[in-house]
């Protein structure tokens, strides 16, 4: 009996970017450089809007270059405890409140 084979196709597995960056973080940093231009109505405004922007976006293609899922590490990293003291056993019982006067 053969086995059968199913194709893995690369559209379901790519990473959700857009313009090359992070698809979140690359459309807030648009809306934030738009909302500062149009609320601002000033040349001075639109050029700092426009030029923080491009330089916005050049950081979040960075970043999805490295790593396309580097927010989601970075906000899972946020969570972890500054200090973790050396402490366990195999007696030990965990409880919710141990470790958080540490942090």
């Amino acid at each position: 009996m053969a086995l059968r084979a199913i194709p893995i196709r690369r559209a379901g597995n790519r990473e959700n970017l857009f313009m090359g960056g992070d698809r979140e973080l690359v459309m807030f940093s648009g809306l934030l450089a738009a909302v500062l231009i149009f609320a601002a109505q000033d040349w001075l405004a639109a050029g700092f809007g426009a030029g923080a922007w491009c330089i916005a976006l050049w950081t979040f293609r960075k970043m999805a270059k490295a790593d396309p899922k580097m927010r989601f590490v970075y906000v899972r990293s946020r969570r972890y405890d500054a200090y973790y003291p050396p402490r366990a056993t195999p007696f030990r019982d965990n409880t919710g409140t141990q470790g958080k006067q540490y942090t």
